[in-house]
């Protein structure tokens, strides 16, 4: 890995640029479409975790974990199955918070991509 792709105090990561190689979607988690996902890790010191993640068009489901993040890029749709609640439609600039075992659908418009900050 790069150091460009690396956290360092005082030194600019350009998440939005980031190189992420990409897995196809298990099969049992697919809606719609052939997604695909990857994600690079930037900062992990023990306590919490700061990465990229990534999601190419189609729809899947999730099991989400604690997580803050900020959509750079892309537009997409969230439902959640549990608990129930509206959906929420992401773009650039969206900043969300998901707790741990949530239950969601991910519909990616146009390749989604976010920064995250997990526990």
């Amino acid at each position: 890995m790069s150091d460009l792709s690396r956290l360092h105090p005082g030194v600019i990561t350009d998440a939005a640029s980031a190189r992420i190689e990409h897995e196809a979607v298990a099969p049992d988690q697919i809606v719609a479409g052939a997604p695909t996902t990857g994600h690079l890790v930037l900062d992990d010191d023990g306590s919490r975790t700061v990465g990229v993640w990534e999601m190419s068009v189609g729809a899947m489901r999730d099991v989400e974990a604690d997580e803050v993040f900020v959509v750079l890029a892309g537009a997409a749709t969230v439902e959640f199955e549990h608990p129930v609640a509206d959906p929420i439609i992401l773009a650039p600039g969206s900043v969300v918070r998901l707790t741990a075992g949530m239950r969601t659908i991910w519909t990616v418009r146009q390749t989604l991509r976010k920064v995250y900050l997990a526990p």
